[in-house]
C-alpha cells in the first residue's frame, strides 16, 4: 500500500477506521450472498431477503467481537436474517449445517482452528490492516451486485 492512500486515513482512530472496515465489508457480504436481482437467503434459516433491507444483516459464524481475527474473514461472515442474527442467537446450529454446505467441511474447520488459536492470543487492531480492508472492500460490492 503506497503512502498517500495511508496518509488519506491519517486523522482517523483506530476505532473509526474499524467501523468503517466494517461498513464496506458488511455491504460486500450482503451483495456477494444476492442474486442479480437484490434476493438471497438467510445463512441459518434459508428466508429470503432483500438486499437492501434492514433485514437483511452480514452474520458472523464466529462473533467478530469475541474472535476479531475472524472479523472480516469472508468465510465466516454471510448474508443472515435481522431476526436469526439478532434476536436467534444466529441460530447457530443451522448457520454451521448451511455453511459446511456453502463452503466445504475443511474450510468450516479452518474457521475454527483460527478461533481456537485466538483464544490464546490477545488481538490487537493495526491501522494498517485497516486501511487495506477499507480499500479493498470500498465500492467491491458494486462488482457483485
Amino acid at each position: 500500500m503506497d503512502v498517500k492512500t495511508i496518509q488519506k486515513y491519517r486523522d482517523k482512530s483506530v476505532a473509526q477506521l474499524r467501523e468503517i472496515a466494517t461498513t464496506h465489508f458488511n455491504k460486500f457480504i450482503r451483495y456477494r450472498d444476492t442474486d442479480s436481482n437484490g434476493f438471497g437467503r438467510c445463512i441459518s434459516s434459508g428466508q429470503p431477503l432483500r438486499v437492501p433491507s434492514k433485514k437483511a444483516q452480514a452474520g458472523h459464524f464466529y462473533s467478530g467481537g469475541k474472535f476479531p481475527e475472524l472479523k472480516f474473514n469472508e468465510d465466516n461472515v454471510h448474508l443472515q436474517g435481522l431476526s436469526d442474527n439478532y434476536y436467534n442467537g444466529a441460530n447457530l446450529l443451522q448457520y454451521r449445517k448451511n455453511l459446511i454446505k456453502k463452503i466445504g467441511i475443511e474450510r468450516v474447520e479452518e474457521l475454527d482452528r483460527i478461533a481456537d488459536m485466538s483464544k490464546s492470543n490477545r488481538f490487537k487492531w493495526d491501522r494498517i490492516h485497516l486501511i487495506e480492508v477499507i480499500e479493498k472492500y470500498k465500492g467491491k460490492w458494486k462488482e457483485v451486485a
